[in-house]
C-alpha cells in the first residue's frame, strides 16, 4: 500500500495585514517537521502543495531540511485543488446574514487579533452556514464545490501515483477537513468540529491501494511536542 501524508501549513500570520505569511513560530514549525521526517527516515516519491503561499513555504522548509539531513526529495509540485477555502470571502458573504443575531460580530472580526476565542466562535458559525448549504450566496464557492474541488485533485493524485508510494501534500485545515468528509463519511459538521482541533504543521496518514483510500492517522503532532515548547503548538 501506498501513503498519503496530509501536512497543515505552519502557523500564519492572524490578525496582520497579509494572513497568507508564515510567522517566525511557523517557521519553526516547518523546520522541525523536516527534521522530524529526516528522524522517521521517510522516503517521499512525490510532494505536492496548493500555491498558497503559506503552504509553499512550509513545503519548502520542511523538505530543505529533510535534504539537508541527506535525504533525496523530489521536487515540489504545485495543485491548487489543495488549496484552502476562502474564508474571507465565507466571512464577507455570510456576515450580513448573521448580524441580526450577533449584533457585536462586524466589531470582532475586525479585531481578531485582541478577540479570538470570540472570532473563534463566529467563524465556527459562519462556516457551519457555508457548509449547511441553506445560506450559498452567488459568487461564493459552495462547499460542495470546494468538496468537488478537493476530490479532483485527489483522484489526479491517485491516478498518476505508484504503488507503494509515499507522496506527502502540504494543504490546509480546510482541505483536510474536505478529506475526512469524503474518505471517512462523516458528516461536514463533525469533520468541522475536527478541523479545529487540526495542529499546524500536524501530519495525518491516508493509505491507498488503487482508488481505495483509508485513513491511518490523524493529526500526528509529535515533532512539537518532543520540543517541550508548549509555544510552537497553535491551532491558528
Amino acid at each position: 500500500m501506498g501513503s498519503i501524508y496530509l501536512i497543515r501549513h505552519g502557523q500564519a500570520s492572524f490578525g496582520a495585514d497579509d494572513y497568507d505569511v508564515l510567522s517566525p513560530t511557523g517557521i519553526a514549525q516547518s523546520e522541525a517537521l523536516g527534521d522530524h521526517l529526516a528522524q522517521l527516515g521517510l522516503r517521499l516519491d512525490r510532494c505536492m502543495a496548493g500555491d498558497l503561499r503559506r503552504q509553499q513555504h512550509t513545503a519548502r522548509l520542511a523538505l530543505a531540511r529533510l535534504q539537508a539531513a541527506g535525504s533525496a526529495v523530489p521536487s515540489l509540485e504545485t495543485d491548487p485543488a489543495f488549496n484552502e477555502f476562502d474564508a474571507d470571502a465565507v466571512i464577507r458573504a455570510l456576515l450580513p446574514g448573521l448580524l441580526p443575531d450577533e449584533p457585536e460580530a462586524l466589531h470582532i472580526l475586525r479585531n481578531a487579533r485582541d478577540n479570538r476565542s470570540e472570532f473563534q466562535r463566529l467563524f465556527a458559525l459562519l462556516v457551519q452556514r457555508w457548509h449547511g448549504g441553506e445560506h450559498d450566496v452567488d459568487g461564493l464557492q459552495s462547499w460542495q464545490g470546494f468538496v468537488a474541488q478537493v476530490h479532483d485533485g485527489l483522484q489526479r493524485l491517485l491516478r498518476e501515483a505508484g504503488q507503494g508510494d509515499n507522496i506527502a501534500i502540504f494543504t490546509s485545515g480546510g482541505t483536510i477537513t474536505a478529506l475526512l468528509h469524503l474518505i471517512t463519511g462523516i458528516t461536514p459538521s463533525q469533520a468541522f468540529a475536527l478541523n479545529w482541533q487540526i495542529v499546524n504543521t500536524s501530519l495525518s496518514q491516508l493509505k491507498f491501494r488503487g482508488r481505495e483510500v483509508a485513513l491511518a492517522s490523524f493529526n500526528n503532532q509529535a515533532h512539537v511536542q518532543l520540543l517541550r515548547v508548549p509555544a510552537l503548538i497553535t491551532y491558528r
